[in-house]
């Protein structure tokens, strides 16, 4: 076990460059099982999650060669099993991606039950769904077995929610399957559309990336490619909430800035400023954060939404920000329902926060924070912690940070290239 142990207090600032997209890595190393050509991927985060992902393909017969730093090949051509490891499977909620890639190539998936944050009931069904609707027959026990023997047929998919992983699941299967597939109701996010781009690189006819409705004409087989993962517009919006927190100066550079617009949009309702340098986002410092009331003098109110609303996982991080905004703010998670829970971290800190429910709290500002000794519940959780803690007064130590490894690269090293005051110790855990 390690701990990350912080003086906060300091101002931090300077450039940073933003890690490829955790939530597109995990996707698209998946489809690489669906063509024996190799797949070439850079820009991979090399994070907790990709580690195991990599570990589950490796267990199939997926070859893996790492060529750079975060660059990987790989070639899916003697993949020996369709069954997901069960242990490896509980490591992460992303092994499921592995079923649509599975079932289109080999016409048959076994999957565990998978793993990951415990944020809140996070369904299968829409996965089940879309995989039903291209002829597949589901068996759902102690494994969830998913078979389509003569192979899948193209058809209607309609999500009853706009599930990401669900959206991504049914565009690897249809891109390896004959026809044309029209998914309606789909999810849009960054990492979506940047799994079809890579999609259409292998042979797929994808029309309508960025939009709710993706009409996908597969095709028999898959070729390889190379792709680069799109930056992290998460890890992004951390950086900038980073920087308001401490009231540092800091640019981020070479991002996506049309991915970054609703969550710069947010930012500025709690008074944090940024500006645009072509692809760099620029966070000017030692700015007074104020929350901007509604017209009519209505309480500012944050929620989160499918794409292209705020994300979900920035909701932890704008609570972070919100503590130190003059004013009072409704935060609004709707999508999970345990993931404000971690508000009481922030609570022992000093911070004033009234958690109304498991999906609002209401956060008034600013108030100083303290340094405290802390457990981290989950990815964004942790960050925000992290994030409270190098703005607070004193000493913090924040245990359980393998949740912060799982999404964020080499976070310690790059925190004090920008001034933080931060170790990683080998620890027993901490328990708040």
């Amino acid at each position: 076990m390690e701990k990350f142990v912080i003086d906060g207090g300091e101002a931090l600032s300077g450039t940073v460059a933003p890690a490829g997209n955790k939530n597109a890595a995990l996707p698209i190393l998946a489809a690489s099982v669906l063509t024996e050509a190799e797949i070439v991927v850079s820009n991979v985060p090399r994070i907790r999650d990709v580690d195991a992902m990599l570990e589950i393909l490796d267990d199939l017969g997926v070859s893996i060669t790492w060529r750079s730093e975060n660059e990987v090949a790989l070639c899916a051509a003697d993949v020996h099993s369709q069954a997901v490891d069960r242990a490896l499977s509980e490591r992460i909620r992303a092994s499921f991606l592995l079923a649509g890639p599975l079932l289109a190539r080999f016409g048959r998936a076994v999957m565990p039950p998978p793993g990951g944050d415990v944020i809140g009931r996070r369904r299968l069904d829409p996965h089940l769904d879309a995989f039903l609707a291209l002829g597949a027959a589901v068996h759902a026990n102690a494994d969830i077995v998913i078979e389509a023997p003569t192979g899948l047929i193209a058809g209607d998919v309609f999500m009853d929610e706009p599930s990401v992983m669900a959206t991504e699941n049914a565009l690897m299967a249809a891109a390896l399957t004959p026809g044309a597939t029209v998914i309606g109701n789909a999810a849009c996010e960054p990492h979506v559309q940047d799994l079809a781009r890579m999609l259409v690189k292998m042979g797929a006819d994808i029309q309508g990336i960025g939009s709710n409705v993706l009409t996908v004409n597969g095709a028999a087989s898959l070729r390889g490619c190379e792709h680069r993962i799109a930056p992290d517009h998460i890890e992004i919006g951390s950086f900038m909430a980073l920087a308001g927190v401490t009231g540092g100066e800091m640019r981020i550079q070479d991002t996506i800035p049309g991915d970054l617009r609703m969550i710069r949009l947010v930012f500025e309702r709690l008074g944090l400023r940024t500006e645009l340098e072509g692809d760099d986002v620029i966070v000017p410092g030692g700015q007074r954060l104020i929350a901007g009331a509604d017209v009519g003098d209505y309480k500012c109110k944050i929620q989160d939404g499918p794409w292209p609303a705020f994300p979900a996982d920035l909701t932890s991080i704008a609570v972070a920000l919100a503590t130190q905004a003059e004013g009072s703010v409704l935060v609004h998670e709707w999508m999970f329902e345990n993931r404000m829970i971690f508000t009481d971290k922030l609570i022992v800190m000093g911070a004033d926060i009234v958690l109304c429910d498991p999906h609002r709290a209401i956060v008034t500002g600013p108030r100083r924070l303290r340094g405290e000794r802390l457990e981290s519940p989950d990815i964004r959780a942790g960050m925000a912690m992290l994030i409270a803690a190098l703005g607070a007064d004193g000493r913090s130590e924040i245990g359980n940070i393998r949740q912060i490894d799982r999404g964020y690269e080499r976070i310690d090293e790059r925190l004090r290239e920008l001034g933080a005051q931060i170790e990683r110790i080998a620890t027993q855990p901490v328990h708040a």
